[in-house]
């Protein structure tokens, strides 16, 4: 029965983070992005912040080491890759911007193997990073006309986001302490929030008096801040301890599905064929980058259902 949960958990989290591209997409067209960004993280810090003081008895970092932690976290994890993705969803279609940000662990790895010494790319990790990049690049299929249009630079925007997303999880191995994980998420989105806060203040057209305030606008921002990041969080850090962050990685291969099917159902958005290909590719390519550890994982729960019998 717990195997069945943990499932049901798993595929709860796909469903809500893919369908958080569709929210986004629904409120961008009420808020501007940077601000959107800011709302969303004003709200989930504080309710991440609330869960960790009555959870934890270290509900803030109490080191200068802490503080490096989630300030990195704020710049990277919030800031930088929320601020990109939402001003690239303007341009580009959920399914689309979610298929780029699941290059999160592949570029990881890249950035993993520049800069922490310990860690270095093998053959395996080399060809699904390739095939992870063509599967990107089989879905923007960029030409001489594109190259300068919207579209493509809604994609290198999210795509931006992406890496500014990998490379703080790489940064943040490196600064990693003991402070509980709900209070390390909550400091980190409120330092990001205040960061795009202050972005938002120096671009045009990203004031509160610019919002249209609508029912759609304003479920979206709820969807976001609520269910997207309180609650997703919380459940990716339960999977988290339950199976491991090999096995919760895959996460960001099934989100893109959900954001498809939502896409298509609320915003009419076209799943193409390309698309599809352009994903398995991606797919596969984790897979291969990651066949030793997911190796390991099956192994492993063979033996303990073989002890379990």
């Amino acid at each position: 029965m717990s195997r069945y949960r943990t499932t049901g958990l798993f595929v709860l989290l796909a469903a809500l983070w893919g369908s958080s591209f569709v929210a986004t997409r629904a409120a961008l067209s009420a808020v501007p992005p940077v601000l959107l960004a800011a709302l969303r993280f004003d709200i989930a810090g504080m309710l991440m912040l609330w869960y960790a003081i009555v959870s934890t008895d270290r509900w803030r970092p109490s080191t200068r080491s802490g503080w490096i932690e989630v300030s990195v976290g704020g710049v990277l994890f919030v800031a930088a890759h929320h601020a990109l993705l939402f001003i690239g969803q303007q341009y580009v279609t959920s399914a689309v911007a979610s298929i780029i940000v699941s290059l999160d662990p592949v570029l990881a790895a890249v950035f993993s193997s520049l800069l922490l010494t310990t860690e270095r790319l093998s053959w395996n990790e080399i060809v699904g990073i390739c095939l992870g990049v063509f599967g990107t690049t089989f879905i923007v299929k960029p030409t001489s006309r594109t190259l300068a249009s919207a579209d493509i630079r809604g994609i290198g925007f999210v795509f931006l986001a992406a890496g500014a997303f990998a490379l703080g999880a790489v940064i943040t191995k490196r600064y990693r302490t003991s402070i509980p994980a709900q209070s390390m998420q909550a400091w980190m989105m409120l330092i990001g929030a205040a960061l795009l806060h202050a972005a938002s203040v120096g671009l045009p057209n990203e004031s509160l008096a610019s919002v249209t305030w609508s029912p759609v606008a304003l479920a979206a921002l709820g969807y976001l801040s609520i269910v997207g990041a309180g609650g997703g969080y919380l459940i990716y850090f339960t999977l988290l301890d339950r199976i491991g962050p090999v096995q919760i990685n895959l996460i960001g291969y099934v989100a893109p599905v959900f954001a498809a099917l939502n896409g298509w159902v609320f915003l009419g958005e076209p799943i193409t064929v390309t698309m599809f290909f352009g994903f398995m590719t991606i797919t596969i390519g984790f897979v291969i980058a990651k066949y030793d550890e997911i190796g390991e994982e099956v192994t492993r729960l063979r033996q303990f259902t073989l002890i379990r019998e």
